[in-house]
C-alpha cells in the first residue's frame, strides 16, 4: 500500500484526485489531508478517508475540529510526514512551493499539480531532488503527456516539446474586445472546469507561460525548444518531437482523473474502468491554430520573465497571482492584468542566483507594485 498526502484536498484537482483514489483503495491510502479554507468539506473528507494527519491552512483555522493542525506550517508538516510515500501537492499559488521542497528534501516523490513550486524554485527544487533523492512527477496533462511520450529517452533525443492550449474563452475574439473581458466571460471555460485563478491564467494564457517554465526545469530544454500551439479540442495533451523528426502525442479525453493516477503509479499503469473509453471517430476533427502573441501578451512576458532566470519568473508569478485576484475583485481590467504583470517586471529587481528567502522578497514585492495600481 502506498500512503498518500493531499494538500489542497478540497480543491479541483484535490477532490478529482480523492475520486480516483477511491477506486483504489487496494493500492493506496490517503494518509494526512489539508485545506485552506473548506473546513466542511474538508470533514466530509475525513470521515471517508480517515487520514492520521488532518491540516487546515487559514489562519483563522474557522470550522476546524479538535484534532485538526492548523497554520501554513501544516502544509510542510503534512508533506514530510514518515507514513507519506507521495505528497500530491495541489494547492494554489505559491503558497505551496515550501511543501514541495520539504517534500522533496525528505525523499518524497511529489505528484505536482502547483505549477508555482517550479515557476518560482525551479533551480532549487532540482537540487533539492539531487541532494535527497526526492521525485518529482507532474500532473498537470501537458507535462504528464510529455512524461508520457518521453519514457526513458533523454532530453539529447529531443528536437522541441509541442505544448497544446486549448485557447480559453476568447480564442477568437479581437484584442480590444478582450481587453474588456468580464469575470463572467473569463470564467467560462470551454473545456475544463478548475479553479477560478487557473480559469482566468487560462483564458489570458498566462497558464502557458507557467507550463513551459515548468517544463524547461521538468525536461532540462532550453526555451527556444519549447512551444504553444492552439488545440481547441484539448485532446492532444503534449507532443514530443525527437531528434530524427519522428513526432509521439499524448491523447485521450479531457480528464484530469487520466494524469493524477498516472502520477501516483508512473511508471506503471493501473486498470480504471471508469475513466471514459476514448473515441476518435467521436474526438474528430483535431485542430490546431498559432497562438496570437498580440491578443495574449501575457504568454510571451512570461516566457521572456523564464529566459531572464533570476528572480523574473517570480516577479511573474506574483504579479500575475495578485493581478487575477484584483480582477475577480473587480478592481483591474482584464487587459490590466498583463500590463500589471509589465509593470512589476520593470520595477523589481534582484539577485541572478537568488535564495529562496530572495524569491519571497521578490515575490513580496512584485505583488506591492500590483497592489498599487488603481
Amino acid at each position: 500500500m502506498r500512503k498518500v498526502a493531499i494538500l489542497g484536498s478540497t480543491g479541483s484537482i484535490g477532490t478529482t484526485a480523492l475520486r480516483v483514489l477511491a477506486r483504489q483503495r487496494e493500492r493506496f491510502i490517503v494518509t494526512a489531508l489539508t485545506a485552506h479554507s473548506n473546513a466542511g468539506l474538508l470533514a466530509e473528507q475525513v470521515a471517508a478517508w480517515h487520514p492520521a494527519f488532518v491540516g487546515l491552512v487559514s489562519p483563522n483555522g474557522s470550522g476546524a475540529q479538535p484534532g485538526w493542525n492548523r497554520g501554513a506550517e501544516a502544509l510542510v508538516d503534512a508533506a514530510t510526514r514518515d507514513d507519506v510515500d507521495i505528497v500530491l501537492n495541489a494547492v494554489v499559488g505559491v503558497a505551496g512551493m515550501d511543501a514541495t521542497l520539504a517534500a522533496l528534501g525528505a525523499g518524497k516523490r511529489v505528484a505536482l499539480a502547483n505549477k508555482e513550486s517550479l515557476v518560482v524554485a525551479g533551480e532549487l527544487a532540482l537540487a533539492t531532488c539531487a541532494r535527497h533523492g526526492g521525485e518529482i512527477i507532474p500532473v498537470d496533462s501537458e507535462h504528464s503527456a510529455i512524461l508520457q511520450c518521453l519514457g526513458t529517452r533523454s532530453a539529447r533525443d529531443i528536437r522541441r516539446l509541442i505544448i497544446t492550449a486549448s485557447g480559453g474563452p476568447f480564442r477568437k475574439w479581437d484584442p480590444s474586445r478582450i481587453d474588456a473581458a468580464t469575470r463572467a466571460e473569463a470564467l467560462r471555460h470551454p473545456t475544463w472546469t478548475m479553479g477560478r485563478k487557473i480559469t482566468v491564467d487560462s483564458a489570458t494564457l498566462a497558464n502557458k507561460a507557467l507550463e513551459v517554465i515548468e517544463a524547461h526545469f521538468l525536461f532540462g530544454l532550453p526555451y527556444d525548444r519549447i512551444e504553444v500551439v492552439v488545440h481547441p479540442q484539448s485532446v492532444v495533451h503534449s507532443m514530443v518531437e525527437f531528434v530524427d523528426g519522428s513526432v509521439l502525442a499524448q491523447v485521450g479525453v479531457p480528464s484530469m482523473e487520466l494524469p493524477i493516477l498516472y502520477s501516483l503509479t508512473h511508471p506503471d499503469r493501473l486498470p480504471d474502468v471508469d475513466v471514459p473509453r476514448f473515441d476518435p471517430v467521436a474526438a474528430s476533427p483535431l485542430t490546431f491554430e498559432p497562438v496570437r502573441l498580440d491578443a495574449f501578451p501575457a504568454l510571451q512576458i512570461g516566457i521572456d520573465a523564464g529566459r531572464a532566470g533570476g528572480i523574473a519568473p517570480a516577479v511573474f508569478n506574483a504579479a500575475n497571482e495578485a493581478a487575477v485576484a484584483r480582477f475577480l475583485e473587480g478592481r483591474l481590467s482584464f487587459g490590466g492584468i498583463a500590463r500589471a504583470i509589465e509593470r512589476a517586471l520593470a520595477t523589481v529587481s534582484g539577485t541572478a542566483v537568488p535564495t529562496r528567502d530572495d524569491l519571497m522578497d521578490a515575490d513580496r514585492r512584485a505583488r506591492a507594485v500590483v497592489g498599487e495600481l488603481a
